[in-house]
């Protein structure tokens, strides 16, 4: 039975997700501080976090950093009234998973928890390749035909999607749910920017757009670069 904890200061909001996951089948524990969380997820081996930003002691993105700091590499679901475009970005940039925002349907975090869970289970390497491409999970290492390149965090998700699913399109909501974990403007580029600045890091060629449908890899020896 897969272990989720809760870290959350609002007894309701805790007693609530609890119940929920419970009658999922999750095995659940809380904790209602900053300070207890990072002791609980270095020391218990917890498949996965929902975590509070706005709690009594230290707040979410310190619990965060301290646990990515200690190497730890549980998946970990920001869950917070916290809303704001920048919040957004350094919690996902300071290596949460996801982010969801407060007031929240039930459904969709369960959803969300499933896929982070699937997604760590199915996670049995630790580098991705296609052709001379390759990424290396636990150093956060890329590397294009033998020769290392720098990505961001969100460019080195974007990739590893894409090895993910090597030879499948996939359509810029799919990206934006799978990379960036939330719902952007449906107007937005933001897609479209990171995979300019992807190509001109890997390859132009290397990541395809299929016209009306989205983008894949090439295949391994169609690269012209």
């Amino acid at each position: 039975m897969p272990s989720i904890l809760v870290v959350e200061d609002e007894p309701r909001i805790a007693a609530f997700v609890v119940k929920g996951l419970s009658a999922a089948g999750f095995a659940c524990t809380t904790v209602s501080t900053g300070h207890e969380a990072v002791a609980e997820i270095l020391t218990d081996g917890h498949d996965l976090v929902i975590l509070d930003l706005g709690l009594p002691d230290i707040d979410g993105f310190t619990v965060l950093e301290r646990v990515r700091g200690s190497g730890s590499t549980v998946p970990v679901i920001i869950l917070t009234a916290r809303s704001s475009a920048a919040d957004v970005v350094t919690g996902l940039e300071n290596g949460a998973d996801d982010y969801m925002a407060k007031p929240f349907g039930f459904d969709e975090l369960l959803a969300r928890v499933r896929l982070r869970l699937r997604t760590e289970a199915s996670t049995t390497t630790t580098t991705l390749a296609h052709g001379d491409l390759s990424l290396d999970l636990r150093s956060r290492r890329a590397t294009v035909a033998g020769t290392e390149v720098d990505l961001s965090a969100r460019e080195f998700a974007l990739l590893e999607t894409f090895l993910r699913h090597a030879g499948q399109v996939l359509s810029r909501e799919q990206l934006l749910s799978r990379v960036w974990g939330y719902d952007f403007d449906p107007g937005s580029n933001v897609v479209d920017v990171y995979v300019r600045y992807l190509r001109q890091k890997i390859g132009a060629d290397r990541v395809v757009t299929v016209r009306g449908m989205g983008y894949r890899l090439a295949a391994p020896g169609q690269q012209h670069a």
